[in-house]
């Protein structure tokens, strides 16, 4: 008996330290040893997977949209806790690392970023390290000169290359400038719609020159270029511009900027500031030697003697050179034949272009420069990073791709009951399938941006695939699959993808100005009517006669429809629209002519350019 009562006294003892009440009926149907063991390991069990569930492992980055869906949360919720940040985010724009961290940990949950650390490069070696040139972003409100500076100081016309007198794309440029110095510029697009190029162009750059109207005022896109600036903790040079018109205001600027809490050195503040004129060059010069001035207080450093990584500004393809991807290093030296990773791509470096479209061997840190060679297009803001061989480059972009495909499954919402629902009430709810297709990918990521904005709670915009390049013939299935409409911006249409939506009367429509794109659209979620284009005919350039240097005649073979005198045309380069306008002449032999049908051949001349090459197809259309 004595020795049965210490032994039940032992086990009671047991269940106490291990916090379990005891129970005689365990004990009766002789299962008590293993059903302590086995709820304790199921507490323990849980307590794992418990900690498990609160971590989210994300490939690189995610969106407003896919974080609320991977912590359950509404997005309307992530984006006010964002703006109570200071973060003005919206439903489709990419979260960077730190941000996603914050974000996440308010809602309980911890944010592990996989694949970010092969990118990361190693504390320096002091000696190793040698001064480099600064990497200055050029930011401000469209029409108020960013591009103008920047043309001014490159001793080039840039704006004329882009449709609408405005910034279409990201641009990286290095300025040579006396005694020997240079400056890397970037310079984005002013229009609200670029938020995400002009939020990206703040995480690769050292000093940030707001351009500022004179004549204008501080608008709502300028302060959140500041934004953007201050939330990096990068410094600012204001540059208040159009000084040379006689109704030029620089102190109403300071004024404005002063109730900002952003005071300028002339007023007793921190900020430097210049008058200038993009258009005469007044004062140019003095904000370089700031600019220059601000570099050498932040003792700019960089080890060229390593392999390459930086970051990726743009990205496109080209039919004869394919995947053209540009990239500004900031650490190391890129070389013709190195291996490559960036996103979910890789592959070996073929060729290296400055941003003149020269050929060179290497570039170093601070240099911006387009590759040849990468087996795909990765997203404007994604790392690179230089491999000794192939095999390390590709194994981490396969990696990065089968995390990405994990992180995509864990993100998709299902439809719930509620939803049907929800759906069901709204009798009014619409959903609208849309295919983008352009140029350039930061161009594509700004346009998804500003069209998922505009969203309403009757009217869903649901971005089922975008891309670059061509509007080729399977983008067109998949509109017919999905009931879709494509949305192509300075691109065009292939023949046959061109056909084959006539014949299954899939909506395709084309601009070359992303204010065009967007007002349509909003016209479209509100139930206006809208302009249809149509392309009423097209012609091939066989031929290009130069009359004393004055014009271009291009000779033609209609290939498509009709081409009319009176037609709108867009010129069009391995697939990618290039320059829109309208004809100055069209002639059959030596008599001018109204119109030329299919088959025949035509001479033209497009008014007011002349960049024209054989293979170049001319499109004509009308609304």
């Amino acid at each position: 008996m004595h020795k049965k009562r210490n032994k039940k006294h032992f086990k009671t003892e047991i269940v106490k330290r291990k916090g379990i009440k005891y129970n005689s009926e365990f004990r009766k149907n002789g299962s008590s040893k293993s059903t302590y063991y086995d709820q304790d390991k199921k507490e323990k069990t849980s307590t794992r997977k418990s900690q498990e569930s609160t971590v989210l492992k994300i490939a690189g980055f995610a969106t407003v949209n896919e974080l609320s869906n991977m912590i359950g949360v509404s997005s309307r919720n992530v984006i006010r806790y964002c703006m109570s940040l200071g973060v003005m985010a919206t439903i489709n724009q990419r979260l960077d690392p730190d941000l996603l961290s914050l974000v996440a940990y308010e809602f309980g949950y911890i944010v592990d970023i996989i694949g970010e650390d092969i990118y990361d490069s190693p504390k320096e070696d002091q000696d190793s390290l040698c001064s480099r040139v600064p990497i200055v972003t050029i930011m401000g409100h469209v029409d108020h000169g960013k591009t103008s500076l920047l043309d001014y100081i490159r001793k080039t016309n840039i704006i004329e290359r882009e449709s609408g007198g405005i910034t279409q794309h990201i641009g990286a440029y290095n300025v040579e400038l006396k005694e020997g110095r240079s400056i890397t510029f970037i310079d984005t697009p002013g229009h609200e719609a670029f938020t995400s190029m002009r939020s990206r162009g703040t995480k690769i750059t050292d000093i940030v020159i707001i351009v500022i109207d004179t004549d204008d005022d501080v608008m709502p896109q300028t302060k959140e270029a500041i934004s953007h600036a201050k939330a990096a903790s990068i410094p600012i040079i204001f540059a208040l511009n159009k000084i040379d018109k006689p109704t030029s205001q620089p102190d109403k600027i300071r004024k404005q900027l002063a109730n900002m809490n952003l005071l300028v050195e002339e007023w007793g503040g921190k900020y430097q500031s210049q008058e200038i004129s993009a258009k005469t060059g007044v004062g140019i010069e003095q904000l370089l030697e700031k600019v220059w001035l601000e570099a050498e207080l932040l003792e700019l450093m960089a080890n060229p003697n390593k392999p390459a990584s930086g970051t990726v500004i743009e990205s496109s393809i080209d039919k004869h050179k394919g995947f053209i991807t540009t990239i500004l290093v900031q650490e190391g030296t890129i070389k013709i034949g190195d291996y490559v990773s960036s996103g979910y791509f890789f592959g070996k470096v073929k060729a290296i272009y400055d941003d003149f479209n020269n050929l060179i061997s290497k570039a170093g840190p601070a240099k911006p420069v387009s590759l040849l060679g990468l087996n795909g297009a990765p997203s404007a803001g994604d790392k690179f990073k230089v491999f000794i061989d192939e095999k390390g480059a590709k194994k981490i972009a396969l990696k990065r791709k089968q995390l990405q495909r994990e992180q995509s499954i864990r993100t998709k919402k299902p439809l719930t009951l509620d939803e049907i629902g929800r759906r069901i009430a709204l009798t009014n709810f619409k959903v609208f399938n849309i295919i983008i297709k352009g140029d350039v990918d930061g161009s594509v990521e700004a346009l998804t941006d500003a069209i998922q904005n505009i969203s309403t709670e009757e009217i869903s915009i649901n971005i089922i695939h975008k891309g670059i390049g061509q509007i080729s013939e399977s983008d067109v299935i998949l509109a017919n699959a999905s009931n879709a409409i494509i949305i192509g911006f300075n691109v065009s249409t292939a023949l046959n993808a061109r056909t084959f939506s006539e014949h299954k009367n899939i909506d395709i429509r084309l601009y070359s100005v992303i204010y065009d794109a967007i007002n349509d659209m909003k016209n479209h979620v509100m139930i206006s009517p809208l302009e249809n284009e149509q392309v009423i005919g097209k012609a091939e350039i066989r031929n290009i006669y130069n009359i004393k240097k004055l014009y271009t005649i291009a000779g033609c073979m209609v290939t498509n429809g009709k081409i009319y005198r009176h037609l709108k045309i867009r010129l069009i380069r391995e697939g990618i629209v290039i320059y829109n306008g309208e004809l100055a002449s069209l002639k059959r032999f030596k008599e001018d002519v109204k119109e030329v049908a299919k088959g025949y051949e035509c001479g033209l001349n497009i008014k007011d350019y002349n960049d024209l090459k054989i293979g170049d197809i001319i499109e004509g259309y009308e609304y």
